[in-house]
């Protein structure tokens, strides 16, 4: 891989630890609360965004990956800060939904800037 495909990746691993620190450090007294949304996962979005604008040529796998990388170093960092309130398996699966919308934020900035290009296109078509 390129020097250049490198910092998506960076970028997405240090923006994912950041919001997971931010979420955990902020939602510990509502994570047992049986019927409360966690729409703090929306967050996850905005690495996945900010890393496919960075990435040049891999914009979904260059995010997905830093995602992933970040994923031990969330874990463990949410196990010796505070005492755990959710088992393993639960903030497994809370840190891989992590991924999922950190990867939709990445399609989402792709939707618009393919969405931007077509407009752009069809003004200059319609100017010719």
């Amino acid at each position: 891989m390129r020097i250049k495909g490198w910092g998506g990746m960076v970028c997405c691993f240090v923006l994912f630890i950041v919001v997971c620190v931010s979420l955990h450090l902020k939602g510990q007294a509502i994570f047992n609360i049986p019927d409360v949304p966690e729409l703090g996962l929306l967050l996850f979005a905005v690495p996945g965004a900010v890393a496919s604008y960075f990435s040049r040529h891999r914009r979904l796998s260059a995010p997905l990956l830093g995602a992933i990388l970040a994923l031990p170093f969330c874990l463990v960092m949410m196990h010796l800060w505070q005492m755990p309130l959710r088992s393993v398996w639960q903030q497994l699966a809370w840190l891989f939904s992590g991924v999922f919308w950190c990867a939709l934020g990445a399609l989402c900035f792709l939707f618009f800037r393919s969405l931007l290009r077509f407009h752009r296109s069809a003004k200059r078509r319609q100017h010719l």
